[in-house]
């Protein structure tokens, strides 16, 4: 199946322009202005933008909540409305399953939860639920699954989802060794812990306290804890769902000082603040409890802030498909027990849209980036996803600027009974889209086949500072002797945040010993792209595939 898309303003990271593109089966053929190709399907995309599709690397899906005791809704129920909104790739969590390690809970999770299911294509985190020394030996072996992070959460003391310090801090560790990011819900459990407990023992246990039981402090804290004790081991960490200005600014310093410090923001921290969780009606309240909570305007334009000066790499939804009836209502009578979290993925491109680019809090491109290309570069399947390229999965999103509407969980049901959005006023919205060259979405409207998603494979992420060699060799890391490892070995360079100017195909290219394959980085001549300040240094991350070994 071929498809022709024409006239539209294609928008990239790097690039705004009016062209056409060609797609043959799953990939981009050709791109450019005016195309003279036949195709079987022509979409006209005239006074439309044309942008690569969605990718939401913070999503939870058939996942445990905060108690460790329920799940929340699954790929079935959910992605059809996920990728009506726009998104077409999710970089889902997988808990360890009672019983079972990283790895293979992270092959269930591919082969029984998502398989056959999901209506997007999907990559995977390890996310720590069980601690044990089987769970830090697979650390190392993660990138051999092609999953080249690993969460661990410093808040909800009690649950199977806590991880002390002692914990982090070894897992920081083997990580290192791996190359694996280490990303981290940054709260302070025990202060948390702490004030919960204060404010049920005087009686005041309405969601509002929620808020008053994680004020911004207890999310800096952890924040710059983590930071540090990152910096000491000298192993790349990845802070989610900032949400306090305070947070922001601990990353920004970090990175000021070249440290391997990223972090991310949510749709939720950048249009909702927390006067939803004061309200008299407990039910409507308890859709709201999130962790983070909510904040304040001020905290709301620090976000905003941080995507545009580079501070903040990705806007993602946090998606958590927890039923408001079934299970928010469980803990409806004290906030410590409502399970925290919300739904969101289905809403991220459409509200970011109207909210951050019609509103002109950020660019065009700098939407594509936050939304699409730094979450593909930051988790190993950049530029097949992520980017607008020929031999890139033709993911695409088109975007009818005219539209307008509200948000309705009627006329895009999420698999859960709330829409923490519904009512929202929208100025835009993904009218066209297409997952590797299939139409899943015409006029606003599912029209695919479900079940289309697939495993997002075929390159490893390694993160690691310029000229430092990655922990570890090509050989063990793909599983190729030796011998076939060794010669000329072609990297394509990805550089991660603050490095905006430079362009995505840059390549670094060193003779490897046969012997023993390590990576290297080679500074450009030109030296680092200058973000805001000269010279920064970063990490960088590569994406290393059998199409990219030369033997």
């Amino acid at each position: 199946m071929s498809t022709l898309i024409k006239n539209g303003t294609i928008v990239t990271a790097y690039d705004e322009f009016v062209g056409d593109i060609y797609i043959e089966g799953e990939k981009i053929a050709a791109i450019g202005a005016s195309l003279n190709l036949s195709a079987d399907r022509v979409i006209d995309a005239d006074g439309k933008f044309v942008i690569p599709g969605g990718i939401d690397q913070h999503t939870h899906f058939e996942a445990l909540c905060n108690s460790g005791d329920r799940d929340t809704a699954g790929y079935e129920t959910s992605t059809q409305a996920v990728i009506v909104g726009g998104t077409t790739t999710v970089v889902d969590y997988a808990p360890q399953d009672p019983g079972k390690g990283l790895i293979d809970s992270a092959q269930y999770r591919i082969n029984t939860r998502a398989k056959g299911k999901s209506c997007v294509d999907f990559a995977l985190h390890a996310l720590i639920t069980e601690v044990n020394e089987k769970m830090f030996s697979e650390i190392t072996h993660l990138p051999e699954y092609g999953i080249a992070s690993i969460k661990a959460f410093m808040a909800y003391k009690g649950s199977p989802l806590h991880v002390d310090d002692g914990t982090l801090v070894r897992v920081m560790e083997e990580s290192k060794k791996a190359g694996v990011t280490v990303f981290i819900h940054a709260e302070n459990a025990e202060i948390i812990d702490m004030l919960q407990k204060r404010y049920i023992a005087e009686g005041k246990t309405t969601p509002q306290y929620h808020i008053e039981s994680r004020p911004p402090m207890v999310e800096t804290e952890a924040t710059q804890r983590a930071i540090y004790l990152a910096e000491q081991i000298d192993v790349p960490i990845y802070i989610v769902h900032i949400s306090t200005s305070g947070a922001r600014d601990a990353v920004a310093e970090a990175q000021a000082k070249m440290e391997k410090v990223y972090g991310e923001t949510c749709t939720q921290y950048l249009t909702t603040t927390k006067d939803k969780l004061y309200t008299t009606d407990v039910n409507e309240a308890a859709k709201y409890v999130c962790s983070p909570a909510l904040r304040d305007e001020a905290d709301l334009e620090a976000m905003w802030q941080g995507l545009n000066n580079g501070t903040l790499s990705a806007i993602v939804s946090d998606h958590c498909g927890i039923d408001l009836a079934e299970m928010k209502q469980d803990g409806i009578d004290c906030f410590a027990t409502i399970p925290n979290g919300a739904p969101g993925a289905a809403d991220r491109i459409p509200v970011i849209w109207t909210k951050g680019v019609v509103s002109g809090k950020i660019s065009r491109k700098k939407f594509v980036e936050v939304c699409s290309t730094l979450p593909a570069k930051i988790n190993g399947i950049y530029p097949r996803k992520g980017h607008i390229a020929v031999g890139s999965d033709a993911d695409i999103v088109i975007i009818d600027p005219d539209y307008k509407g509200k948000i309705s969980l009627a006329a895009n049901p999420n698999g859960i009974d709330y829409n923490i959005y519904e009512g929202m006023d929208l100025l835009g919205r993904p009218d066209t889209v297409l997952l590797r060259g299939r139409l899943m979405v015409e006029h606003g409207t599912f029209v695919g086949e479900k079940g289309q998603g697939q495993k997002s494979s075929g390159y490893l992420a390694v993160c690691f500072g310029v000229r430092r060699p990655v922990l570890g060799s090509v050989a063990a890391a793909l599983r190729l002797p030796h011998h076939q490892a060794g010669g000329e070995l072609h990297l394509r360079g990805v550089l991660l945040p603050g490095h905006h100017g430079h362009q995505p195909d840059r390549r670094c290219v060193r003779q490897q010993p046969a012997q023993e394959p390590h990576l290297w980085y080679d500074r450009p001549a030109d030296g680092l792209h200058r973000y805001g300040r000269r010279h920064r240094r970063h990490p960088l991350l590569l994406w290393l595939g059998n199409s990219e070994i030369r033997h």
